[in-house]
């Protein structure tokens, strides 16, 4: 027999009754019933109920054991006494008797408990997060995780996609974020970067024909951190396409994300004809480049019903030419009381409140607003946003670019607190037609809004002719459930074009290609037109896992301030070390 186990603890059924097994593994949950022992040993494929009663020859080193201790028993497999059968158990119909116990390795007094889900501080979880691993949902998503993985690249395979593997020290590169600098030794003063994305070595994987690539790629950001963003470092399906449009990427991407979803939603509906919104649209519609559409509330403007109206705060603000009003319709919400809640939520959001007006159980129209526009004017609102008795409405109002994000926060809050999200759905989309420039407020230029490899949608001719904050992009996203899990673009392959892209966000020729150089020069000679986007592995398995941080579905994630606490990275370097690398560290201004 082998030295630690014959069958794993998930492996016993009926079939091996009266056999004689050995079992290693932890000891999960021990129970003392009069004098018998019951210890519910537990490995990583499953879980088996072993007893050891005073007249077993192992009872006097089972007696010593407790929670986590690691043992190998050898014994008899019985039945189960009728009755006590566990039908939730895959080895709920037996148990062993065990007759020899080994300790394998005690276990000191845990900081947290494995048995049972109780939640503890972060600090401790993250310190000791080789025994959080062990409690059973966490390494259930940690198995569901490599799993989702395995069926991301098999999809891709089927799709024609070859996996390859780009580098992963080498150069600064824009992406939109802090890089992660590792200083070189052999080059003194000069500093390589761990990728943000592998954005311009799959761009350059295309200039040298290969077709479709794709990788599961770590991708490395200096970020603060948040719940659906790690701290460092996260992953992504990585992929590109030669001699193809828009249309080409969604059909290639769409089966693929939407496979993955279902095979994993454990029966919820998952969306199948992806709807396509303009951006632009998006944010009047939901207030959000990545809406949550299994909230049905639609925001509409209503300004028409506000101008020149008894309400002088609408009515005043309306008289300058960019502002507008925003109705945010509440099916359900019609009484003062919930209208008032969502004014103190408003007011704890910074805002000076949120006008509103709800239509009583007999239509009349009430609050505020109803009484300063009048009832004519409230009907009218009613019938635009398709209300009934017992609904209620809230307004925004003001400049648009400065109010959207607030106002999406609050179709949010409407949903979740009228109950009207449904949570047991997986809602995807793209959203199109992003903005290829911003507006920098604090540089006062323009500048890029997403990925400033993308193509602008008309060209060089619309980089030339038309003012650059009206240029769309053929730029793209996923959004499912309120959460954006992949982006992409069509890329701009004629370096004409891409100087002039990069002209229009204060960089000059020359700082392109210092930048940009080896992607430039392969520009130069014979670029296909490619495109592609990257879908993020981390926030897919966390919305099929049904939980809302990352930390509960990544290995040995960082704290929130980007501390490992298991590792204890990071730490300081050795004297030694910094000699090696020519650095001095600079004491910290205070």
């Amino acid at each position: 027999m082998h030295r630690y186990r014959s069958h794993t603890c998930g492996a016993l059924t009926t079939a091996e009754i009266g056999t004689e097994v050995r079992l290693s593994g932890w000891c999960h949950r021990i129970r003392d019933h009069g004098g018998v022992l019951f210890i519910d040993l537990r490995d990583h494929y499953g879980l088996t109920q072993v007893v050891v009663d005073p007249d077993s020859p192992a009872f006097a080193a089972a007696e010593k054991a407790r929670s986590e201790w690691v043992i190998r028993i050898d014994g008899k497999v019985r039945a189960r006494p009728e009755g006590t059968e566990n039908p939730d158990l895959p080895t709920g119909a037996v148990e062993v008797y065990a007759r020899e116990l080994e300790v394998l390795g005690a276990a000191a007094e845990l900081p947290l408990p494995v048995f049972g889900d109780v939640d503890y501080p972060e600090e401790t979880r993250l310190k000791y997060r080789f025994l959080d691993l062990r409690r059973e949902k966490l390494h259930n998503n940690i198995m569901t995780r490599g799993a989702i993985v395995d069926s991301m690249r098999r999809r891709m395979k089927e799709q024609g996609f070859f996996e390859f593997q780009t580098p992963i020290l080498t150069a600064s590169s824009p992406e939109g974020a802090r890089d992660f600098l590792v200083p070189s030794r052999l080059h003194p003063g000069t500093c390589y970067a761990l990728p943000q994305a592998p954005q311009q070595y799959k761009q350059l994987l295309m200039m040298s024909g290969f077709d479709r690539y794709f990788q599961i790629a770590p991708c490395f950001r200096d970020e603060d951190p948040r719940a659906d963003r790690l701290p460092g470092e996260f992953y992504q399906l990585d992929l590109e396409m030669s001699f193809v449009e828009q249309e080409d990427i969604f059909a290639a991407m769409e089966p693929v994300i939407t496979g993955v979803f279902e095979e994993f939603a454990n029966g919820k509906p998952v969306t199948q004809n992806w709807p396509r919104i303009p951006y632009a649209d998006a944010m009047r519609k939901y207030g959000s480049d990545k809406p949550d559409l299994r909230n049905p509330v639609v925001m509409q403007e209503v300004s028409e019903h506000f101008r020149d109206s008894g309400f002088k705060v609408f009515a005043r603000l309306l008289e300058v030419e960019k502002n507008e009003v925003w109705a945010i319709p509440a099916p359900g919400g019609g009484s003062r009381a919930f209208c008032d809640r969502m004014n103190s939520w408003a007011q704890g959001e910074g805002q000076p409140g949120l006008g509103y007006i709800f239509w009583r159980e007999d239509g009349e129209g009430a609050g505020p607003l109803a009484k300063n526009i009048g009832p004519e004017r409230t009907a009218a609102i009613r019938t635009q946003l398709g209300l009934k008795n017992g609904d209620a409405a809230f307004f925004v109002a003001g400049d648009p670019e400065k109010f959207v994000k607030f106002a999406g926060a609050a179709r949010t809050r409407v949903g979740e607190e009228l109950n009207l999200i449904d949570t047991e759905r997986f809602e995807l989309c793209w959203i199109v037609d992003f903005p290829f420039y911003e507006w920098s407020e604090e540089e006062k230029k323009v500048d890029f809004s997403h990925n400033p490899f993308s193509m602008p949608q008309g060209g060089l001719d619309a980089l030339n002719g038309q003012d650059p904050l009206t240029i769309k992009a053929f730029q793209y996203d996923i959004a499912c459930n309120g959460y954006e899990i992949a982006s992409g673009g069509i890329r701009n392959h004629k370096p004409e074009a891409m100087v002039k892209a990069f002209e229009l966000a204060g960089y000059d020729e020359q700082t392109v290609i210092d930048r940009f150089g080896g992607m430039y020069r392969a520009f130069q000679y014979g670029a296909p037109p490619h495109g592609g986007m990257a879908a993020g592995v981390d926030r897919i398995v966390m919305l099929l896992c049904g939980v809302t941080n990352l930390r509960e579905i990544s290995l040995f994630p960082m704290n929130q301030q980007a501390q490992d606490l298991l590792m204890g990275a990071p730490s300081a370097p050795s004297p030694q070390q910094l000699r090696e690398l020519n650095i001095r560290v600079a004491p910290q201004a205070k």
